[in-house]
């Protein structure tokens, strides 16, 4: 701490002559906000009322936390997005289209997927663009910035799977449902006792 001596310094009729500086600075920069703050009021009437000048919702619907009162994600890296509804109707929008607008054949599973799931999202979305919170209840992946973010990243995805053309790698498979064999499928493995020199 560095002492400064002072001649006179009133505070709240206090004379103080020796401060440490770092609470003289404070100390002066309160004054000065206070100062400034004084003469912002009696300029401009809105500033007596702060909040509204900055919102255009009235104060009695907004909700904290929820809708637009949302202030955090609680998730680092990840702002806010009151926007998040329509813009996840238009980046899964644009993954519709750029399948529609490929080669892949309709019957290849990665498009059966990614379709089904853009639109249930943008359906979800659709519905309820005035409450995220159902939007993020019915698609069940997380927040609607979370979504958006997920858009994103399948375009990523889906740039690579149609560059690559990747739907040709993956072979069918023949798969057996309810097989008729007594062993239930498994060929030479015989179900028995257990010879007695295995048994311990």
């Amino acid at each position: 701490w560095q002492w400064h001596q002072l001649p006179s310094l009133t505070t709240n009729d206090k004379t103080l002559t020796m401060m440490p500086a770092s609470i003289l600075l404070r100390h002066q920069a309160r004054r000065a906000l206070t100062s400034f703050t004084r003469r912002e009021v009696t300029r401009r009437p809105c500033m007596a009322n702060p909040t509204r000048c900055f919102s255009a919702e009235p104060l009695e619907d907004l909700v904290p936390g929820i809708g637009r009162g949302k202030t955090s994600t609680g998730i680092v890296g990840i702002d806010v997005d009151h926007d998040a509804v329509p813009k996840m109707i238009t980046k899964y929008q644009a993954l519709l289209d750029k399948l529609a607008a490929s080669d892949m054949p309709p019957d290849a599973q990665y498009r059966i997927n990614v379709e089904k799931i853009a639109r249930f999202r943008i359906a979800a979305a659709q519905e309820n663009l005035d409450d995220p919170e159902m939007v993020e209840e019915l698609c069940n992946c997380g927040q609607v910035e979370e979504l958006v973010i997920q858009g994103d990243n399948e375009m990523i995805v889906m740039d690579m799977y149609l560059r690559n053309r990747w739907w040709e790698l993956v072979k069918p498979v023949e798969i057996e449902y309810n097989p008729e064999d007594e062993d239930g499928g498994h060929g030479d493995v015989e179900w028995g006792d257990v010879p007695e020199d295995g048994k311990k």
